[in-house]
């Protein structure tokens, strides 16, 4: 079996243990394994003797297209010496058949194909982890310590500094697409430049979602009761273009939420307990606002908070027009509750 894990793939990708053959680099996530093709696309072309650059890319619509072309790019001589490299984007199992036949005629070929989240039944898969000759690299979504890492290389082949908990703020932000985060990880250290610094408010300027940073504020100011607050944010927040339905729905949601976590909190869970293991996760920088509203509210006066941004809801849907008006009436009624408890 020649079907990569963990450790072993990160050996590859560093230094490849075979020089001609078949890398197949699969997986949900696209931006992991266009990465990993691209290095591995290099690192090949350098083994085999010819120049990293000159690599052939062709779709996997291309081959469709012109079912020829595969074979006669694969049998034809590098002009430069050493072997070929092939990579294909997009693949599917029907370029299976064909890569067997080309691999079984043992061409001085590196064929380095890209496909989805394939099943161990798919033939393309089978194909690549029966063979001595080639190899399979599954790409899965990074975890939280595999984000951690990339960040803090990506600043540390750079030089830059930045404040102690930047990190796992930044990763929180970004997700667990790769490509995503390259590119925002990229974006950062072009602004920092070579040893320089960064702080959480370059991170929330460049990297934050601003829409998904006001939203967050209205419903903290609206939950802890802080009515000016609430009134700056909501009016930064629909100038971000955000809708007065989706303010309410996404408050109702807030409040529906919170209303969960009082419960387990009444049933003799700590605050930071609680907190620690909800789903999705609640940033730290939102903690103490959390700890804050878990003892303003009770029970009932979430339930009665929810029904009433429930009821504006349906209003909002029934009278578009008046969506503005009725979405911060409900939201400051519910604001001044929470300020009179």
């Amino acid at each position: 079996m020649t079907a990569l894990k963990g450790r072993q793939i990160d050996a590859f990708l560093t230094k490849p243990d075979l020089s001609a053959g078949l890398v197949l680099v699969y997986g949900p996530d696209g931006g992991l394994v266009s990465e990993n093709a691209a290095l591995v696309c290099r690192q090949l072309a350098e083994a085999m003797g010819g120049d990293r650059d000159a690599v052939i890319s062709l779709h996997m619509s291309e081959v469709e297209a012109d079912p020829q072309r595969l074979g006669i790019e694969a049998r034809t001589p590098s002009l430069f010496g050493g072997g070929r490299v092939i990579r294909i984007r997009g693949a599917s199992n029907k370029l299976s058949a064909t890569l067997e036949e080309l691999l079984s005629e043992g061409a001085d070929v590196g064929f380095v194909v890209e496909a989805g989240d394939l099943k161990p039944a798919d033939s393309l898969r089978k194909l690549a982890e029966k063979r001595a000759d080639s190899r399979a690299l599954p790409c899965y979504a990074d975890n939280d310590q595999a984000i951690d890492a990339l960040i803090r290389k990506s600043f540390a082949e750079a030089n830059i500094q930045t404040e102690p908990d930047l990190v796992p703020m930044l990763r929180d932000m970004l997700g667990n697409d790769r490509q995503v985060t390259r590119r925002e990880i990229e974006k950062l250290v072009l602004f920092a430049g070579e040893g320089g610094t960064l702080n959480r408010d370059d991170v929330v300027a460049l990297c934050g979602d601003n829409a998904a940073l006001a939203i967050d504020a209205v419903v903290d100011a609206i939950g802890t009761g802080h009515a000016k607050k609430f009134d700056d944010a909501l009016t930064r927040a629909m100038a971000a273009g955000t809708d007065a339905q989706r303010l309410l729905i996404v408050s109702l949601g807030h409040f529906s939420r919170l209303r969960a976590m009082r419960a387990e909190r009444d049933m003799g869970a700590s605050s930071d307990q609680i907190i620690a293991k909800a789903i999705p996760r609640i940033h730290f920088s939102r903690k103490s606002v959390f700890e804050q509203q878990l003892r303003v509210w009770s029970d009932e006066s979430l339930a009665s908070a929810c029904a009433r941004l429930a009821l504006a809801v349906g209003e909002v849907r029934k009278n578009p027009a008046l969506a503005n008006a009725a979405a911060r009436q409900a939201m400051l009624a519910v604001c001044l509750a929470a300020a009179r408890r």
